[in-house]
């Protein structure tokens, strides 16, 4: 099967400082894990929520682009994905 994503939906998570998003293959679920901190820039950690879904929405492409990259070469339940996955790339968005 591919990994697909069905479901548009995305939610941050302030305490841990991430955005949870589901994939699917198949019938089995995977949790991704992005860390906000691949949209600051220099050290700029004054977002909010909002901001980070917006950002999000903005490069949802390229995001599920490296999810799809990141769950080919780890086939787990759980990917948590970091700033190597983009390159430095999300950093300007």
């Amino acid at each position: 099967m591919t990994l697909a994503f069905p479901n548009p939906t995305r939610a941050y998570d302030e305490t841990r400082g991430l955005i949870r998003f589901i994939g699917h293959d198949g019938l089995n679920q995977v949790l991704f894990l992005l860390p906000v901190a691949v949209f600051d820039r220099a050290g700029t950690s004054s977002r909010k929520e909002r901001d980070y879904l917006l950002a999000f929405d903005r490069l949802r492409e390229r995001i599920l682009a490296a999810a799809r990259d990141a769950y080919q070469s780890r086939r787990r339940h759980t990917i948590e994905l970091d700033l190597d996955a983009f390159g430095s790339s999300l950093q300007s968005a």
